[in-house]
Order: structure tokens, then C-alpha cells, then sequence
């Protein structure tokens, strides 16, 4: 199977990864609504924001990225914080970032004459944004519950994301997207959170997981791009804290060409040398159910190995195993091994696990975050071609 042919989700037998080198893409934007009370929204699009950063530096297209942040003013650090320090340091001149808001829970109830004057002031400026259709990538990061609480006249909103320009990605995030945003977008993706259930009274407790343990799975889109979002923030944290947070990801059914994240990283180590390693393993083929050839069992162990010993020895603050699950449902590789060494991974490594499987391994149960992410509307099933920076 050649990386030259169009990229596809797979379903049934077939959960490997396909390239896209040399693909016909769409040159024109979509608009990406990410939701749900799972966690990983704001991370995949931080991952899309890397990935298109990483495509514009490598093939010196004209990549301009807005971050507008919505309900995070200051008084309140926030995950994705160090994420976008490490951006704006490593590529000041490609991402601008504007936060509105004050950094207070609140409901719709409890919105002030405040809460409605800042949300009206980032959606002025987003609207300023779109109209000059000076960026490629806009990112209105937690929208979705400004519109939920009332905030902003949501048919202000989706009349002016309807006229968006044709080459803009338009990125919403947050929980509680309400009905006509959806309707209007191209893309919907829900973050479910996976929790356990309180055990009975006189039962045994269910685990609760370790601390550094993340889960990105299901056929949603965002599990890969929320993995380099962590990434993101581990460099980021070490920067603020002058400390080296190193980053190792590990790529499993992805040895071809023609993935971005291969420019997106290139660009991290560009700007941050000594704190991204970056490795790939698999063949340039999707690896069918019942058809694994001997070279998939030797590239899964071989990536495993170096995984193994990444996390046991404390060197990197965050490992990234990246498509690690649908490898093990495959089975080239053993459960076992891989609950062994996250049961005793360094305190302070942080491990991320993403991709799609049918048959839930073991690992799942250590995770203290397991995030599912839900597809409901995906353009590729309306035959839209998709784009590189953005879908892969």
C-alpha cells in the first residue's frame, strides 16, 4: 500500500494508520467544534496549532495562528498556560493569543455586566480576526460555554462563522456547545471522561488510578493532537520553572511519510533542541486483523523496548506512546509488560497512551484520566478530502 494514497479512517479489521503524502487536500477551511466533559479539547487544538506551525516552517507556507481564550483571564493558571509559553517563544511570529474574561467559576445566573462585556470583547476581536483572513488557524478556545451561559447572541455568532473565509480553520472549544454550532459545524468532536462507579458499601474499592496516566482513545478526532499538546506543556512547564522537561514520543504504525507531526516536531526540536526525541516504528501499510506480517511483531517490540526503558529510567518528564493501543489490540504486543512498567514509572513521568481500540487492555484501569473521544459529524464522511497540518 503506497503512502501516495488518499488518507481514510479504518474501521473493522484494518485500525492501522495510513500516510497521505502526495494526497489531494481541500484548500478550503472547515469549521471544528470539540466538546464534552472529557478532558483533551483545548489540547487538540493546541496539537493542530503545532501541527499547522510545523507545515508552514518546513514548506514556508504563510501560517498565522490565533489563540483566543475565552473565560481565562489572569488570577488563574490553567493547564494549556506553559503549553502556549513554549509556543510563543519558540515561534513568536507565528501565533498571537488574547485572553478575555476573569478566571472565576461562574453560572448564568451569577454573569455580571463584567462577564458580558469581556465575552463581547473577544468576540469583537475574533470577528476583527476572521474578517481580515490574515490567519490560517483561529482557535476560540471555551466558546462553546460563553454561548451555553448566554453570553453572546449565538446567531450573531453562527452567521458570522457561516462567512468565514473559505481557506480559514475555525477551532471551538469547550463544553456545553449549543445545538445551532453544531448544526453549522463540519466537525464535531465529543470528549467523553471515563469514570469509575463507586463500589457498593462492604465491597472492595475500585482503583483510582495513578497520578501521570493519560488515556486518549476512541473514533473521535483529537487523540494524537491532544498528545502533543501534553508535550507542549511539559517543555513549556520546564521553561517557566528553568528546569529540562524533557519530552520523548514514540509513533507506533506510523513508518511512513507524510505525516505533519513529523514537521510539528521537527519544529520543536528546531527551537528546543535538547528536549524533544522523536522516534517511529511500523511499516508504511495499514496492519489488517489476521494478516500481521513478522516485521509488524519486530517494529511493536522494537518501540516498546525503547519505550520501556524511557519510562523506567526518569529521564523524560513526559512519554508519549503514540497509537500504542490499537498495537496492542492488534496484539503484536503483550499486555503484561506494558502494566508492569507503568505500575512503576518514576512519580513525576507522566505517560500518555493514545488510539483507538475494540478490546480494552488492563492498562486502562491505571489511568487517572481516560478520555473517549466521540465522533458525531466528520466531513471525511461527506467525501471532503482532508488537509495536512490539520487532519494529519
Amino acid at each position: 500500500m503506497s503512502s501516495t494514497q488518499r488518507p481514510q479512517r479504518t474501521t473493522g479489521r484494518g485500525i492501522g494508520i495510513r500516510t497521505a503524502a502526495g494526497a489531494e487536500e481541500r484548500a478550503y477551511g472547515q469549521l471544528h467544534v470539540y466538546d464534552g466533559d472529557g478532558k483533551g479539547k483545548s489540547q487538540a487544538a493546541l496539537g493542530v496549532v503545532l501541527r499547522t506551525i510545523g507545515l508552514g516552517i518546513c514548506e514556508q507556507k504563510r501560517t498565522r495562528v490565533l489563540l483566543l481564550r475565552f473565560l481565562k483571564g489572569p488570577g488563574r493558571a490553567y493547564d494549556e498556560d506553559a503549553a502556549i509559553e513554549a509556543l510563543q517563544q519558540g515561534f513568536p511570529h507565528l501565533i498571537d493569543q488574547v485572553r478575555t474574561g476573569r478566571g472565576d467559576f461562574f453560572t448564568a445566573e451569577q454573569a455580571s455586566k463584567f462577564d458580558r462585556q469581556e465575552a463581547q470583547r473577544g468576540w469583537d476581536i475574533a470577528k476583527g480576526a476572521i474578517a481580515s483572513d490574515l490567519y490560517s488557524v483561529v482557535v476560540l478556545d471555551e466558546l462553546n460555554p460563553v454561548l451555553d451561559l448566554g453570553l453572546l447572541d449565538i446567531d450573531e455568532v453562527t452567521r458570522t462563522l457561516a462567512a468565514k473565509p473559505a481557506g480559514m480553520e475555525v477551532i471551538c472549544t469547550g463544553r456545553g456547545a449549543p445545538r445551532p454550532l453544531i448544526q453549522l459545524a463540519d466537525l464535531h468532536s465529543e470528549m467523553r471522561a471515563h469514570r469509575r462507579q463507586s463500589s457498593a458499601a462492604g465491597e472492595e474499592q475500585q482503583p483510582q488510578g495513578l497520578d501521570g496516566i493519560e488515556i486518549y482513545t476512541g473514533e473521535g478526532k483529537g487523540k494524537s493532537t491532544s498528545a502533543l499538546g501534553k508535550g507542549l506543556q511539559a517543555i513549556g512547564r520546564g521553561i517557566s520553572q528553568d528546569k529540562s522537561h524533557r519530552v520523548l514520543i514514540l509513533q507506533w504504525l506510523k513508518g511512513g511519510s507524510g505525516y505533519t507531526e513529523d514537521a510539528a516536531i521537527a519544529a520543536l526540536r528546531e527551537s528546543y533542541p535538547h528536549l524533544v526525541d522523536h522516534l517511529r516504528s511500523g511499516r508504511d501499510a495499514i496492519v489488517w486483523r489476521g494478516q500481521q506480517l513478522p516485521i509488524d511483531y519486530v517494529e511493536a517490540e522494537r518501540a516498546w523496548e525503547i519505550a520501556r526503558a524511557a519510562i523506567s529510567s526518569g529521564l523524560y518528564k513526559t512519554v508519549i506512546l503514540d497509537e500504542i493501543n490499537p498495537t496492542v489490540d492488534l496484539e503484536l504486543l503483550p499486555v503484561e509488560p506494558i502494566v508492569q512498567t507503568l505500575l512503576r514509572k518514576p512519580t513525576e513521568t507522566e505517560v500518555i497512551l493514545t488510539g483507538r481500540c475494540k478490546n480494552r487492555p488492563a492498562y486502562f484501569d491505571l489511568a487517572s484520566v481516560h478520555s473517549e473521544m466521540v465522533c458525531h459529524k466528520h466531513y471525511a464522511e461527506r467525501g471532503v478530502d482532508l488537509k495536512r497540518g490539520v487532519d494529519y
